[in-house]
């Protein structure tokens, strides 16, 4: 049990820690380019009506899946 709660730290500092990696790269601005578009990307639903706003990042997901394969795949060997 303690070895799984020892995991279950790492991972969520590992999260946190992209967290702010992504928080300080957007507050870089447009200084590079590509950092300003993620969670902006052509296939995003974003719907606003009203006072209603509804925002999937649907392409944002993907790419991120596909980059967090390819490095969980190279970490493998």
């Amino acid at each position: 049990m303690a070895a799984l709660g020892k995991v279950l730290i790492f991972a969520g500092l590992l999260i946190a820690l992209c967290g702010v990696g992504l928080w300080v790269l957007s507050n870089i601005g447009t200084s590079v380019p590509f950092v300003g578009r993620i969670g902006r990307l052509p296939g995003d639903i974003y719907i606003k009506r009203g006072n209603f706003t509804f925002y999937f990042p649907l392409m944002t997901s993907i790419i991120a899946s596909i980059v967090l394969t390819i490095i969980f795949a190279l970490l493998r060997r």
